[in-house]
């Protein structure tokens, strides 16, 4: 029996000094708070001078700013770009046409995820510098949630205990010190699109009203309201948007409580317990690996990025909407989730028994189902298309890409079949039929049919590997092959329910992939995909380890991994790519090398202190979670394959 306590307190990060690039955060899975060296965002201005700002984010703390004419764009008021398609026209909204640049941009930037307060220490009213701070520790306990940071401030002692509530969004502190002058900063900022979450120049654009210890927050349309409890501190307002907090000598407790409702802020006790309960509970319930029988110092490192991936994901990817890739931590892409990442971001869920975690992201989809129907059919399409880049109202964003996207229609039938082989049920069949059936029914529909019988995906498209012109792009492998695997799937599916379906007659007519040289190519039209296009991900490999297409020949993807191997550029490839690559060779018999791919030593596959997959060549990406999700997708294919010599205990992981 594996010690859950034991080998998830062996990977506490622990930092001794300010690190721009792994500040550590507490949550809950839909709020999140990241902090500093002293356990607060004392020290803003040096984080997001570094490309990592220090927010507050929920999963509900969504902002649509006004345009200059009050107008609030819709989808009709952009101008789309008309693109030839199996003879007929078909349109998306690519280009930035001149005369619509406003439209366009206010489509892509709104709604947008916010920061909704900044929450750090200062001294007699003044900010702290990091020079102030010295002789600095700071431990997150990943088995309570408690993050711990002790440091000397102008050589006095001070001890500071930040955790999150796990049944509210409420952040629990606990301060020690000797200090006179001491004091608890709130300020608020005006909404922005941008990687911070926070417009600090726009004073007049957003209102805060103070009544006791609470905030009523009000911007465009948007209102919440922040409480500060646990002690009778006197406090002094600063300015309309920002209040000072007294803290005496001594011990002191104090929460803060975010809500969309006026609520009374719990008191830190109660906030203490729930993280020690919540996070306790996760631990013993999810799904673990005990390395630490193995000799090779690789395993280590392992099962590190495996417990602290599992936090993370928990902190701020477990709740009713499929996260963005840096989660609730900061904005990427406007704080806008990719339909396309949900696979790598939340794909290991009911592999690692948290099956149940899946469940309120997927009402979302169903939720959504009526505007997925419109989207196929505005094209002439049948069934469900999915948007790449929505927010929680659903509607896309304008891009150069993200419109000629469709490799994201198959995830939801391979996570769904999934979530029913790890835990069968009739009933489970009947609920999420129609979202497997709308899905299946589109990528038969999107499948050309040409004079010889055979079904082929034709332009425009932009294959995942996008680095190609969407108007030359024919039969990418990938995308061909998922849909094949997907409509096998959804086959499945309907002849348990009795459904007859022309699925798997149509999977089985699918152009098979192109080669050359016997490797695999991207897509028909790209002769030199390893000498101009080895760039991006290496989508190939995809087709034969994520899941195993019977298109695929073993030879001739082994020879493709190796040439991907020895020609890709590392600088461009993303986080998810590596486990991608590892289970690729996983599934061609070598986990040694899928090892040394997981662990590969290149910019995006860095996994800094906090465990957050740092994509280091990208200063708009200091997290990346598709990489982390990834990770925990691959490793139970290794964990089923182990390199020789290697002795590992698991507990509830669903083995392939």
């Amino acid at each position: 029996m594996i010690d859950a306590k034991a080998v998830v307190r062996r990977h506490n990060p622990v930092l001794t000094e300010m690190s721009t690039d792994s500040p550590l955060s507490v949550g809950n899975g839909g709020f999140c708070f990241t902090a500093d060296i002293t356990g607060l965002q004392t020290l803003y201005s040096h984080y997001s001078a570094a490309n990592f700002p220090l927010c507050t984010m929920s999963s509900w703390g969504w902002h649509t700013a006004p345009t200059a004419g009050g107008k609030l764009y819709e989808w009709e008021d952009l101008q789309l770009t008309a693109y030839q398609h199996a003879g007929r026209q078909v349109f998306y909204p690519t280009e930035r046409k001149p005369g619509n640049e406003h439209v366009y941009d206010w489509l892509r930037h709104n709604p947008h995820k916010f920061n909704l307060a900044r929450v750090g220490l200062c001294l007699h009213g003044q900010d702290i510098s990091p020079e102030m701070i010295t002789e600095a520790r700071q431990e997150l306990d990943l088995y309570s949630g408690l993050l711990t940071s002790w440091f000397l401030l102008e050589g006095e002692p001070v001890e500071v205990e930040t955790v999150c509530g796990q049944g509210s969004d409420t952040l629990g502190v606990k301060l020690c010190s000797r200090l006179h002058g001491l004091g608890l900063r709130v300020d608020f900022s005006y909404g922005s699109h941008e990687i911070s979450g926070a417009d600090w120049g726009s004073p007049r654009r957003h209102f805060t009203a103070w009544e006791g210890d609470v905030a009523r927050r009000v911007m465009d349309d948007v209102e919440y309201f922040v409480g500060v409890g646990g002690g009778a501190f006197g406090s002094r307002e600063i300015s309309q948007h920002s209040r000072i907090f007294s803290i005496p000598p001594g011990e002191s407790q104090f929460t803060i409580h975010f809500s969309k409702t006026l609520q009374p802020a719990p008191p830190y006790a109660s906030i203490y317990a729930s993280s020690c309960a919540a996070w306790q509970s996760f631990w013993h319930k999810t799904g673990l690996a005990d390395f630490s029988q193995t000799i090779d110092p690789r395993a280590a490192e392992i099962e590190r990025r495996m417990v602290l991936s599992l936090y993370l994901l928990k902190i701020q990817g477990m709740d009713s909407l499929p996260h963005a890739e840096t989660g609730l931590t900061v904005n990427s892409w406007y704080g806008r989730f990719h339909t396309e990442m949900y696979l790598w971001n939340s794909g290991f869920l009911p592999l690692w028994n948290l099956g149940e975690y899946l469940l309120p992201s997927l009402e979302w989809f169903r939720s959504q189902m009526s505007a997925a129907r419109r989207l196929a059919a505005f094209n002439g399409y049948r069934g469900l298309r999915w948007p790449k880049q929505p927010a929680h109202t659903g509607r896309d964003a304008p891009s150069m890409i993200a419109p000629l996207l469709v490799w994201q229609q198959p995830h939801l039938i391979i996570m769904l079949e999934m979530l029913y082989e790890t835990n069968p049920s009739p009933a489970f069949l009947q609920k999420y039929w129609p979202l497997v059936e709308g899905l299946a029914t589109f990528m038969e529909s999107f499948l050309h049919q040409n004079p010889s019988g055979q079904y082929e995906i034709l332009p425009p498209v932009m294959p995942a590997q996008e680095t190609y012109d969407p108007s030359t792009v024919q039969n990418p492998m990938f995308e061909m092959e998922y849909f094949r695997h997907g409509l096998q799937t959804a086959a499945n599916w309907a002849s348990r329910l009795g459904h007859t379906t022309t699925w798997q007659q149509t999977a089985a007519q699918i152009t098979p992939p192109k080669t050359k040289n016997g490797l695999y190519l991207a897509h028909h039209n790209a002769p030199d995909t390893y000498e101009t296009y080895n760039k991006d991900h290496p989508m190939m490999l995809g087709t034969y380890g994520l899941f195993k297409s019977p298109a695929v020949d073993s030879v001739k993807m082994a020879a493709t991994l190796k040439k991907v191997i020895s020609c890709w550029q590392p600088e461009t490839m993303w986080g998810w790519d590596y486990a991608m690559m590892a289970m690729c060779a996983i599934t061609l018999g070598n986990p040694e090398q899928a090892v040394e791919l997981l662990l590969s030593d290149n910019p995006k596959n860095q996994y800094v202190t906090s465990g957050n997959n740092y994509q280091r060549s990208r200063d708009d990406l200091p997290l990346y979670l598709p990489g982390n999700g990834s990770f925990l997708l691959a490793l139970p294919m290794l964990l089923a394959n182990l390199p020789k010599g290697w002795i590992v205990k698991t507990e509830r992981i669903h083995l392939p």
